[in-house]
């Protein structure tokens, strides 16, 4: 109901500054404060003291007097309160809005009939994920799930990188030696696992053979580089042994978060193809670009870009920004837009590389980035290639051991032997450990960087997924105990705490249109823990089923915590967080 409220809001304050000769150009419409008697401001008398010739609250009270509600159905009144134009809605505002979150899916927008890419993760197929590694396949999955209940029609793709020199090196470790040959056992019984003690070796025997062996396994490693080059189908096989091995690990792991995934477009495929190929000689063509010791460059100094783009090698081979042009360009082809989630380190490329797509032709007003930074334990940073990373399973077990030690800490033993048995102890725990390392790394700004704190995160008390998702059992353990009957008086709801929670639950699906715009998710799970916040008052201040309280009231309450369930359950899953039916 929030998006009809503003629609006719706009359209009030338009006619009304019409009326009056001021420009209607930009409304400010805002939500107030806290504490404030509204659910929508108008901030527009500041900008247009100017040319009303007055101080912005005289203009915000000839905005007031202005506004025609008659026949609105959502908007009560107006009110102007120093520079601010306030609005005040209709009981058919609580009403429709306590009607329309009593479905399921409340809070998803209409359909808009684009489709989107997402392009996310696509961590090098090289062994285990690893934890500073994890902010882009938790936040890339809350970008797809968030565009989602935008209404847009949604493709996650993993892009993997299988033709660069680690896979090369990768592959040639795999062929060359044998498991006597390894120095360690596998820390998982899961495949990459296994295979990255191949690619550790062959780092290792890389930095401390005899010269002469190194040059050998050199040239070894750029026979597969020039043979992916070239196309040849033999050595396309070989890397994709190692490569789709790894990989199917890797997604075993990222399962556990749930990151899922529609598609797996690989590198290689824009090299076979020849698109690689065809695209290089495009930029070759173009005025931009020169040729500096036998590699081709691209000037990108128009675009502000200092540092030239290399996108062929002295040696003829192309390099990942010059595959993912060829990439990029097959996703504009089929898609209406393209999300793509990259780490911090990545951001001088991907700047050169909307720059060179433009330099081709291509509209990158299609393309949008998200930009994250890395996740650090309080340890330190971590490195998968040295062997001393701490790993995405390693971080999911032990949030998931501590939320079980929670969890059973706060069970009586009533509760312990009457309605929970070890596997729901198990069951919540999982939810509840990886729902928290989920929440605690979406709901920090993607620029900022993360140092992870156990305390935090699984803080059942404070701004935490247990907390929204305590809110949530509740919300399930009092709607076990009743129905909602099917007529409700919305009017009845007049408390402070009533009205409260309804005003944020109507503000749901402007959530879900706001951070879908910005593509920040970490905007939900802020209005995931107000919302709780919300409930909590509520559920403290207005007793649901209490044999004193009136009939009429306890029907409005129970439809009013329907809508607690499914917006919290909603605003949960955007996050890729659990939500439990008992904690």
């Amino acid at each position: 109901m929030f998006l009809a409220l503003r629609a006719e809001v706009e359209e009030a304050l338009t006619a009304a500054l019409d009326d009056l000769d001021l420009p209607s150009d930009d409304l400010g419409i805002e939500e107030p404060p806290e504490g404030v008697d509204a659910v929508l401001a108008s901030s527009a008398a500041f900008r247009l003291a100017g040319a009303a010739e007055a101080a912005p609250p005289a203009v915000a009270a000839r905005i007031a007097d202005a506004v025609d509600v008659d026949g609105l159905t959502y908007v009560d009144a107006v009110r102007a309160q120093g520079p601010y134009v306030n609005v005040l809605p209709t009981p058919a505002y609580y009403a429709d809005t306590l009607e329309a979150s009593g479905d399921d899916d409340y809070g998803h927008l209409p359909a808009t009939g684009e489709d989107v890419l997402v392009e996310h993760t696509s961590a090098n197929p090289t062994g285990p994920v690893h934890v500073g590694r994890a902010r882009n396949p938790i936040v890339g999955d809350a970008v797809a799930r968030l565009m989602d209940y935008a209404g847009h029609d949604v493709t996650k793709e993993y892009y993997v990188n299988d033709a660069g020199r680690q896979m090369a090196v990768f592959t040639w470790a795999y062929e060359t030696f044998d498991e006597d040959d390894l120095d360690s056992e596998p820390e998982r019984d899961r495949i990459e696992y296994d295979l990255v003690r191949y690619y550790r070796k062959g780092n290792q025997y890389l930095e401390e053979a005899d010269p002469e062996d190194i040059e050998a396994a050199e040239d070894e490693i750029q026979a597969i580089l020039q043979g992916l080059e070239a196309g040849e189908e033999e050595t396309y096989e070989r890397v994709q042994r190692v490569v789709d091995q790894v990989l199917s690990g890797m997604r075993e792991c990222l399962l556990r978060l749930p990151a899922e995934f529609d598609e797996f477009v690989k590198e290689t495929e824009f090299m076979l193809d020849g698109s690689t190929t065809e695209l290089a000689e495009r930029l070759k063509d173009t005025e931009e670009a020169v040729l500096e010791e036998g590699a081709w460059q691209l000037d990108l100094s128009e675009w502000g870009y200092e540092k030239k783009l290399v996108f062929l090698r002295s040696d003829g081979t192309s390099l990942y920004t010059t595959r993912d042009l060829a990439h990029h360009e097959w996703k504009f082809e089929a898609y209406d837009r393209s999300v793509t989630v990259l780490g911090e380190d990545h951001k001088l490329q991907a700047g050169q590389l909307q720059a060179a797509l433009e330099l081709l032709g291509n509209d990158v007003s299609q393309l949008d980035d998200v930009i994250y930074s890395y996740v650090n334990l309080p340890e330190g940073k971590m490195s998968t290639r040295a062997g001393t990373g701490v790993d995405l399973d390693d971080l999911l077990d032990e949030a998931i051991r501590r939320a079980r030690d929670e969890v059973e800490s706060r069970l009586d033993d009533r509760i312990r032997d009457d309605d929970l048995d070890e596997e729901d102890v198990e069951r919540i725990a999982e939810q509840v450990g990886v729902g928290a390392v989920r929440y605690d790394i979406i709901s920090k700004q993607p620029q900022k960087a993360i140092t992870f704190e156990w305390e935090e995160a699984l803080d059942f008390e404070a701004q935490s997924a247990p907390y929204v998702q305590y809110a949530h059992a509740r919300t399930c353990g009092i709607l076990a105990d009743a129905e909602v009957p099917a007529d409700v008086d919305a009017s009845v709801l007049d408390d402070d705490a009533e009205i409260a929670l309804l005003r944020q639950t109507a503000r749901f699906p402007r959530v879900i249109e706001a951070a879908a715009e910005d593509l920040e998710p970490h905007q939900v799970a802020t209005f995931a823990r107000e919302y709780a916040d919300a409930f909590n008052a509520f559920y403290r201040e207005c007793p649901v089923l209490a044999d004193d309280v009136d009939p009429a009231v306890r029907s409005a309450r129970l439809a009013l915590v329907r809508a607690a369930r499914h917006t919290l359950a909603n605003a949960l899953d955007v996050l890729g967080v659990e939500a439990p039916t008992s904690m």
